[in-house]
């Protein structure tokens, strides 16, 4: 390790890094705006001068200058300070004193640093430059006239959304960032490139001149628009949800969150549930929860436990699943089931059902192998992940299922299960990447399992990774990528049918024949409504959506943003979101309406509190007691060995911007649709 002396303290830095790291790990701060870890590194800003010897008799930049052994290195010297005021002087000869009106005022690098290295007068008289706005499309304004050519979102489009869409055209003066072709940017990290911003060039457009940094309370939680879990801020004014940006969090999503977690949060607004209905003749009229629960328990009366059934949807918190399972234990009812799309996955054996080598398994994986999924409409944060390990290099990529552009290189091996069999039976030219492999790693999606024949597909999966040693004391490369926040939670609970019980299928399908007469569902919208005949239905949810437009009773509840609760990412992955806001009107939180309920039932069920439901979920399953922890997945027997179907894989997202009730109100995402519709029409 490299000896050098930083402003006269000898110290030991890694072999490789830069002078700029080795600042920060001495404790030092040094101004940049062109400099992101996650990003190459550019050398653009130069606002990171520091003085080295030996060297030349100049000031150098720290972020493109690797450190040396016996170097020493001056941070404060006068010739530093010097340069750093030179370079913040150039930096604002033309930028715009507009301060006050621009949305970045308050939380700005270039407001921060200049307090730190400006004058209070310029030298310069000649007249500032005007370079025209880009369209970049509905989320990312742009005030042009502010950009310092730092290139941060030019090298994001490139590197880390794989788009390269953003460029530098013209030298000098005349340089602009630019789209190569005006239209809007076709990714789905777009919301990302406001947060690299240093300056206020880049903004949120659904965010513009809403509110100040200052207004806000700010609240740290989990995303539960996909399955990654990605860690967020909500950032709230009062009761409304004004933004949210991301955590950091290297085990989930770095630094990184996709445009439907940062702005579908517009559709918290629109077609809220806020007190309980019942529905009288043909209309759903205002009830209170006394007329509510009076009804219910009405209905329940007498009724057989095998015709009574749940249902629990993809966003549904584990505390309020676990009460359900109770609640529906108490009862009597089999029926139970948390896998909406009718996805052949098993509640007992946990490596079954999770990303076992986690989103940071990518970085070591040296062969992966997709089945059924399409990454990027389904996590676009973890397929950024993926790319950036393509970027590294000595890792093939083969795709068995639908065709799309990923953004990075992908060898497609087929569209069906046929192709499946033939990597397992060594027929396939991947076969041999994937022995060759130290760490090969299998993701399955939801396109692959969710079908008629998925519990053979996952077979087929389990017999292939056990054929290539991809599940080892050391590494277990056999991975499941989820559409639903609440699914491995649910599995994890088991709230899958019991002894003689019916799964989603069966419950439609015993609603149409009338074997099932009460339906329950916790949040449930991506279910055919359709097919629950005649059943009595009780939804309890926070969007008028598909199954409270379906309803006989309405129950409101709240949403993510607005209650304390338990979600299990895709790699199995514990974590708590936090309440920012309170839900409207008399909704109230999922788990402490079926508390309430279940007494009203005279199935008092044993916990009153939200600490004591937490210790029923640890009770239930001990991962819940370890927060913030991946914890293993056992491995075994899984799947069931049957006919294959022809049927090609089919990606169950369609549309990325719109999958949720919350994201199917959102005026922004029906922005971003009807953008991505323009660019797909245009493009043929």
């Amino acid at each position: 390790m490299p000896k050098i002396k930083i402003d006269g303290v000898e110290m030991e830095v890694p072999a490789g890094i830069t002078i700029l790291q080795a600042c920060e790990l001495a404790g030092l701060e040094v101004p940049r705006f062109c400099y992101h870890e996650r990003l190459s590194i550019a050398g653009n800003c130069r606002m990171c001068l520091v003085e080295v010897k030996p060297g030349p008799p100049k000031p150098q930049a720290s972020c493109a200058l690797p450190v040396a052994d016996k170097q020493e290195i001056f941070t404060t010297t006068p010739m530093v300070q010097k340069a750093r005021k030179g370079v913040m002087e150039f930096l604002l000869i033309n930028h715009p004193l507009d301060c006050p009106i621009c949305d970045q005022g308050g939380e700005c690098d270039l407001q921060d640093q200049a307090m730190g290295y400006g004058f209070d007068r310029s030298r310069f008289h000649e007249n500032k430059r005007a370079v025209p706005d880009k369209e970049l499309g509905p989320l990312v304004k742009t005030s042009m006239n502010r950009c310092i050519h730092c290139t941060r979102c030019i090298r994001f489009a490139t590197e880390v959304a794989g788009v390269e869409e953003l460029g530098a055209t013209g030298r000098g003066e005349s340089m602009e960032v630019t789209t190569y072709v005006e239209h809007a940017l076709s990714t789905e990290l777009s919301g990302n490139l406001v947060d690299l911003c240093p300056v206020g060039a880049l903004t949120s457009k659904p965010y513009a001149f809403e509110a100040r940094s200052w207004e806000l309370t700010k609240t740290e939680s989990i995303d539960v628009l996909d399955a990654l879990g990605s860690n967020i801020r909500i950032d709230t004014r009062g009761a409304q949800v004004m933004r949210v940006l991301p955590r950091l969090n290297d085990d989930v999503n770095e630094e990184w969150i996709s445009d439907k977690t940062r702005h579908a949060i517009d559709g918290l607004r629109y077609q809220r549930l806020d007190r309980p209905y019942l529905r009288r003749g043909n209309k759903l009229v205002e009830a209170t929860w006394a007329d509510a629960f009076g009804a219910i328990a009405a209905r329940l009366e007498g009724l057989d436990g095998s015709r009574i059934a749940a249902i629990a949807g993809d966003q549904c918190d584990a505390e309020s699943m676990v009460v359900l399972k109770d609640l529906m234990a108490a009862l009597g009812s089999p029926n139970i089931d948390c896998r909406q799309d009718g996805a052949k996955l098993e509640a007992g054996v946990r490596g079954s059902y999770i990303f076992n080598a986690g989103v940071r398994g990518i970085d070591q994986a040296d062969a992966i192998l997709l089945i059924g999924t399409d990454p990027r409409r389904e996590s676009p944060v973890l397929n950024a992940r993926i790319r950036k390990r393509y970027l590294h290099g000595q890792c093939a990529i083969g795709s068995v299922g639908p065709v799309s552009d990923l953004t990075y290189p992908v060898e497609r091996l087929g569209a069906g299960p046929a192709s499946l069999r033939d990597l397992v039976d060594g027929k396939s030219s991947f076969s041999d990447k994937l022995k060759a492999a130290k760490h090969p790693l299998i993701v399955v999606g939801m396109g692959a399992l969710a079908r008629d024949d998925g519990a053979a597909v996952l077979a087929l999966a389990r017999e292939l990774a056990d054929k290539l040693g991809a599940v080892r004391a050391d590494w277990n490369g056999f991975a499941v990528l989820h559409t639903a926040a609440a699914r491995v939670g649910g599995l994890d609970l088991g709230l899958v049918p019991g002894p003689e019980g019916r799964d989603v299928a069966g419950i439609l399908g015993g609603c149409e024949k009338k074997e099932i007469d009460f339906v329950y569902l916790l949040a449930a919208d991506e279910i055919d409504t359709r097919r629950l005949g005649k059943a009595f239905v009780v939804y309890q949810g926070h969007h008028g959506d598909a199954g409270a437009q379906r309803a006989d009773v309405i129950l409101p509840g709240a949403a993510y943003t607005e209650k304390p609760a338990t979600y299990v990412n895709t790699e199995g992955r514990v974590q708590r979101a936090f309440r920012a806001g309170y839900p409207p009107g008399e909704a109230r939180e999922d788990w402490a309406i079926l508390r309430a309920l279940s007494e009203r039932l005279g199935k008092k069920l044993p916990y009153d509190s939200l600490d004591q439901v937490r210790a029923r979920l640890a009770a239930v399953n001990k991962s819940f007691a370890d927060v913030d922890q991946q914890a293993a997945g056992a491995w075994g027997d899984f799947g069931k060995a049957g006919s294959l179907s022809d049927a090609p894989f089919v990606s169950p997202i369609a549309n990325f911007y719109m999958t949720c009730p919350i994201s199917r109100v959102s005026r922004t995402m029906a922005e971003c649709t009807a953008s991505r519709a323009q660019l797909l029409a245009a493009a043929e």
